[in-house]
């Protein structure tokens, strides 16, 4: 296995959800942390609670310039990244395209696609310049089948499938491992952040068992963890209870 202890871990996306557990997980097995996040006051809690090195920054990934700086603006002693985390990603409304706001595909557009290109962007360099890292993408199940009324984010996450299968091409022979992780129904903030609404979102996960984010995390460290010569490049995880096919069907109890 791959010692986690004192690599650097820059994850997107940390203030909550999969991203969240990741931090923890990662803190347990004594990684230096970088957490990223719009929500600065939830980052500042995580860093006051994880017993481990953390340095947190406010970011909104689909902001370019701001990528760019936030990275830029590294300590010194942060800036060889050995493992890069792209959580961020959200889904925005659940309409048929018809009745859908051009407003929600740019918010998923920016953030799934665009931003998970200029994190990678900016931190590749250093990996390639090292000859060492591992790049995690967060895709989704969306990825692999579309379903009604979703067909915009299951779109993103066909892309970050598709950038992460032509970066593991791209990086070959430069030590780099890079992984996508697909999860089925995770109960987060993931379905309050699409509908906006709290009774709306626990409706998405009654009836059966959903993942939760530290399943998702538990794999991604499987991953990470892995001895170098090994490469994990794609996990598909879901609930027991979700059928995988043509629709996106579960079985209530």
């Amino acid at each position: 296995m791959t010692s986690l202890k004192n690599k650097i871990v820059f994850i997107t996306g940390a203030s909550a959800g999969i991203g969240e557990a990741c931090a923890r997980l990662l803190a347990e097995q004594g990684a230096k942390l970088i957490l990223t996040a719009r929500r600065l006051d939830r980052l500042e809690a995580l860093k006051k609670e994880l017993k481990t090195s953390i340095h947190i920054i406010q970011l909104d990934v689909s902001d370019a310039e701001a990528v760019e700086q936030a990275i830029d603006a590294l300590p010194k002693d942060w800036k060889n990244i050995d493992i890069l985390i792209n959580n961020a990603g959200l889904a925005s409304g659940l309409e048929l395209l018809a009745d859908a706001f051009v407003e929600q595909f740019d918010r998923m557009i920016d953030t799934n696609i665009k931003g998970l290109l200029y994190v990678t962007r900016g931190i590749l360099p250093m990996m390639i310049e090292n000859q060492k890292g591992h790049i995690v993408n967060l895709a989704s199940i969306a990825g692999h089948v579309v379903y009604p009324k979703g067909i915009v984010y299951s779109a993103t996450k066909h892309a970050v499938r598709a950038i992460t299968n032509g970066l593991r091409q791209e990086v070959h022979g430069k030590n780099i491992r890079v992984t996508d992780i697909s999860p089925g129904a995770v109960e987060t903030e993931f379905s309050l952040v699409r509908f906006g609404d709290a009774e709306k979102a626990a409706k998405v996960y009654e009836g059966y068992d959903p993942l939760t984010a530290s399943d998702i995390a538990d794999a991604i460290i499987y991953a990470l963890s892995r001895p170098q010569h090994v490469s994990i490049n794609e996990i598909v995880i879901t609930p027991t209870a979700q059928l995988v096919g043509t629709s996106l069907g579960f079985a209530k109890k």
